[in-house]
């Protein structure tokens, strides 16, 4: 019931430990203004009214003794802060008036309504009180400054609620800022670590942050060398056979016949595939070079021009400049297997670069038979070849182009996504790429 405040509420963590730090301050800060100043000013407006409805009382009844303002009356009232003038209109023409966000005002009529029966009382501002009151068949207006029967200075009490609210909970900000650091360091490890890159880190902060990071740290440890182990093991295969394919490649260039070209075909292919192999063992991050920001239609560039060279019915369409933080290197053999996997099985090919958002999209579109929907999940399988849906006769491959484009995507904070091109009708192939 509560999802509809997901899309309101803070996303990164910094936000959230905020809205938790804040939310609990404000909400209290407000029922104190509530429960207590308010109950406090209504307890100090009703005393002070009290208080000035006995002098009241004092002016009326010497207003009876001497059946009018006389000179002693109005020293009394003079003496006690009271203004007292006579009214010589009717009692109907007095105002008696009230502001709806005067909040103590109710307190003060209500209390100075119990000095008479048919008492009337004027509220118009907050500087004065004006009340009518009737002695025999005269009028009088009793007249007192508004300050006599409200609190003085209410807004101090909010301002220092509100001064020393923010000066505590920036404290407490800066606090929890220098708790969560580390966990913010600890995801942007493990994020770049990700991508391939291996950044500096140091467990600190908490214990339970610590023993998080120390995980951390085993795991990459363990990571890489599985990775180190697995890339020596295929550089020994690929060694180790290198030597008998060359040898029958001499053998074979030695025969005479129909039969030595087909032989000598397989083992190119051999080599090819053993090559395909190994390259995808190493993966994006061994051999391709360090992380470097360039405009990355530089580096597609050079993958669609040497591309051209074998089929010159590639199409490149720049934007503006991309300036993204990737690897040269794996960034072209990616562009380069999505070329030439769209040369392969189509006539047309069409590579577009676009900026959306936080990311940078490449595109690679063919006119070829493209892939069926229910198979786009498995074509960046390792070692899936989609032999119906893209031909079976049109090349050599294990089936290792496309998740060697996925795992350089990967590895820059992207994916590679597959789809139907609507401007050739073919595939499209896309690789984001993180900005």
């Amino acid at each position: 019931m509560f999802h509809w405040i997901k899309r309101y509420l803070p996303k990164g963590l910094y936000g959230r430990v905020a809205l938790i730090l804040l939310l609990p301050i404000v909400m209290l800060q407000f029922l104190v203004s509530i429960v207590f100043v308010q109950r406090h000013f209504e307890g100090v407006t009703e005393q002070l009214t009290q208080s000035i409805r006995l002098e009241m009382y004092l002016l009326s009844g010497a207003l009876r003794a001497d059946n009018g303002l006389s000179e002693r009356v109005r020293l009394l009232g003079s003496d006690l802060g009271i203004t007292i003038q006579a009214y010589t209109e009717s009692r109907e023409q007095f105002q008696s008036r009230r502001r709806f966000y005067d909040l103590t005002g109710g307190i003060v009529a209500r209390e100075l309504s119990r000095l008479e029966d048919d008492v009337r009382i004027d509220l118009p501002n907050d500087d004065v009180v004006n009340i009518l009151i009737a002695v025999g068949d005269a009028f009088y207006v009793m007249s007192f400054p508004r300050s006599r029967v409200s609190a003085s200075n209410p807004h101090q009490l909010f301002v220092n609620m509100i001064v020393f609210g923010f000066i505590f909970t920036f404290i407490a900000f800066i606090y929890l800022r220098n708790q969560l650091r580390p966990i913010t360091r600890l995801a942007k490890a493990a994020d770049a670590f990700g991508k391939g890159q291996n950044v500096k880190y140091k467990p600190s902060g908490a214990v339970e942050v610590r023993a998080a990071g120390a995980s951390f740290l085993e795991m990459r440890a363990r990571i890489e060398r599985h990775i180190e182990q697995r890339t020596l093991l295929l550089s020994g295969v690929s060694h180790d056979l290198g030597t008998p394919l060359t040898r029958l490649k001499l053998g074979l260039s030695m025969l005479e016949g129909e039969e030595k070209e087909a032989l000598l075909r397989d083992v190119s292919e051999m080599e090819a595939l053993l090559d395909e192999f190994l390259s995808f063992a190493r993966g994006p991050g061994d051999s391709t070079g360090d992380m470097a920001l360039e405009d990355l239609r530089h580096t597609v560039g050079e993958a669609v021009a040497a591309a051209k060279m074998i089929s010159t019915n590639i199409t490149l369409r720049e934007g503006l400049p991309l300036y993204v933080s990737h690897r040269p290197l794996a960034i072209r053999r990616a562009v380069d297997n999505l070329v030439n996997n769209a040369r392969r099985y189509g006539g047309r090919v069409l590579v577009t670069l676009e900026r959306a958002q936080s990311i940078v999209l490449v595109h690679v579109e063919d006119d070829g038979p493209g892939i069926p929907t229910h198979k786009r999940e498995d074509a960046v399988k390792p070692f899936t070849r989609l032999d119906q849906a893209r031909g079976q006769n049109l090349g050599s491959g294990v089936g290792l182009g496309l998740p060697i484009v996925a795992d350089i995507a990967n590895a820059h904070g992207g994916q590679l996504l597959l789809a139907e091109s609507e401007r050739l009708g073919g595939l499209k192939a896309t690789m984001t790429l993180a900005l």
